[in-house]
C-alpha cells in the first residue's frame, strides 16, 4: 500500500488526477483543497484494449509505481480521491469501472473516485463547472455540453461514421482534392497534388500506402497541417476548413445549452492549425450561437481530471453523474 495512506483526521490531503489516451498516460499529484499540481509523470505508452475494453492491469501496472513515486516526499498526507479520464471510457470502460474502485482503494485507501471520459475531462479542464459546450479537436473531434443536469454528446463517431471536421476529416478532404488534380477532375488542388506527393511519394500509389494502415485516421490527420498551410494562397484548401468549420459549430450548436451564461471553448492539438481554421469556424460560431460567449480553454484533460479529483475531495462537484460519461464510486467528502 502508498505510504501517503492516513486516517481522515490527519494531515492535509492528496487527489490523484490520470489522463489516459491514445498516444500515452499522465498523473498528477495535487492538493486537494486547492487542486494545486504538486508532481506530476507521464508514459508514452497507452494502456492496452483487451477482450473486456481497456486493460485494468495494464492501468494499474503503470499507475500504481507512478504514484508511488510521486507521493514519496508527501508520505504523511492520504489521498482523499482521484479522478481518471480515458478515451474509449464510454464504450471500452467497463472493465476499469468493475476493477479499479477496489484496486484503488486497496492501493491508496481512496474510497471516493470518479471514472470518465477523456471527453468529459477535457470538458473540466476547459470551462470548470460552468454550463457551456467544449469541443475536443485532434485526429478525431467530440462535442460535449452539460447545463450542469445531463450531458449532451455530439459526433465523436470515428472517422468513417463521423468526427466531421477533425483532422482525419480535414486531410482526408485534402488528399481527396490531391487526388482530383491527379485525374483533372473539378474540385481538385494542385498545391494539395504536391504537398500529398512530397509527404507520401507518387499519388498512384497513395491507396496502397493508406489502406492498409491500422492507423489510417492518424495518417489522415497528418495531412491536414498541409491543408492549413495551402488555405491561405488556394482556395480548394480555404474552403475544406471553411466546411470543418461549420460541421465543428454545428457539433458544438447540438450540445450548448440555452439560455444566457453558458459559454463555448474549443481544447485539442486541431486547434494549433490558427487562423486558416479558426477564422471560418469563429463566423460559424457567431453564426449558430450568437447569445453564447467563446472562451479560451483554461486548462488540458489532466487539469480537469485534477479538478475532478479536487472537487469530489471537497464535496463541490457539480457536473452531472452519467452512466458512460462520469461515473462516482465511494463515499462523501471526509
Amino acid at each position: 500500500m502508498v505510504s501517503v495512506n492516513a486516517p481522515s483526521d490527519g494531515p492535509a490531503g492528496l487527489v490523484v488526477g490520470v489522463d489516459s489516451g491514445g498516444s500515452g498516460l499522465r498523473i498528477a499529484l495535487a492538493d486537494a483543497a486547492t487542486g494545486t499540481v504538486l508532481d506530476g509523470s507521464a508514459s508514452r505508452e497507452p494502456v492496452r484494449t483487451g477482450p473486456g475494453g481497456i486493460s485494468a492491469s495494464h492501468f494499474l501496472e503503470q499507475v500504481l509505481p507512478a504514484v508511488r513515486a510521486l507521493a514519496g516526499p508527501f508520505g504523511g498526507r492520504p489521498v482523499r480521491a482521484a479522478a481518471v479520464g480515458a478515451a474509449g471510457m464510454a464504450t471500452l470502460g467497463d472493465e476499469l469501472r468493475a476493477v479499479l474502485p477496489g484496486a484503488l482503494a486497496e492501493a491508496w485507501g481512496v474510497r471516493r473516485l470518479a471514472l470518465a471520459a477523456d471527453a468529459v475531462t477535457a470538458y473540466a479542464g476547459a470551462l470548470g463547472q460552468r454550463p457551456g459546450a467544449v469541443v475536443a479537436g485532434g485526429t478525431g473531434m467530440i462535442a460535449l455540453g452539460t447545463d450542469l443536469t445531463a450531458w449532451r454528446r455530439a459526433d465523436g463517431w470515428g472517422h468513417l461514421l463521423g468526427d466531421c471536421g477533425s483532422g482525419a476529416w480535414i486531410g482526408r478532404a485534402g488528399l481527396e482534392a490531391a487526388m482530383r488534380a491527379y485525374d483533372g477532375r473539378r474540385g481538385g488542388s494542385a498545391a494539395l497534388l504536391d504537398r500529398a506527393e512530397k509527404l507520401f511519394g507518387p499519388a498512384a500509389g497513395l491507396p496502397a500506402a493508406l489502406y492498409p494502415r491500422a492507423d489510417r485516421p492518424a495518417v489522415l490527420a497528418s495531412f491536414a497541417p498541409e491543408v492549413g498551410r495551402c488555405a491561405p494562397e488556394d482556395p480548394v484548401a480555404a474552403d475544406i476548413l471553411a466546411r470543418a468549420g461549420a460541421h465543428i459549430a454545428e457539433a458544438a450548436g447540438a450540445v450548448c445549452p440555452a439560455g444566457s451564461g453558458a459559454a463555448v471553448a474549443l481544447t485539442g492539438g486541431l486547434f494549433r492549425m490558427g487562423d486558416p481554421l479558426l477564422v471560418p469556424l469563429g463566423a460559424a460560431l457567431g453564426e449558430l450561437l450568437p447569445h453564447v460567449r467563446r472562451v479560451e480553454a483554461a486548462g488540458d484533460p489532466l487539469a480537469g481530471a485534477v479538478a475532478l479529483a479536487s472537487a469530489l475531495a471537497t464535496g463541490t462537484l457539480r457536473l452531472p453523474e452519467d452512466p458512460s460519461l462520469l461515473r462516482l464510486f465511494g463515499e462523501g467528502p471526509s
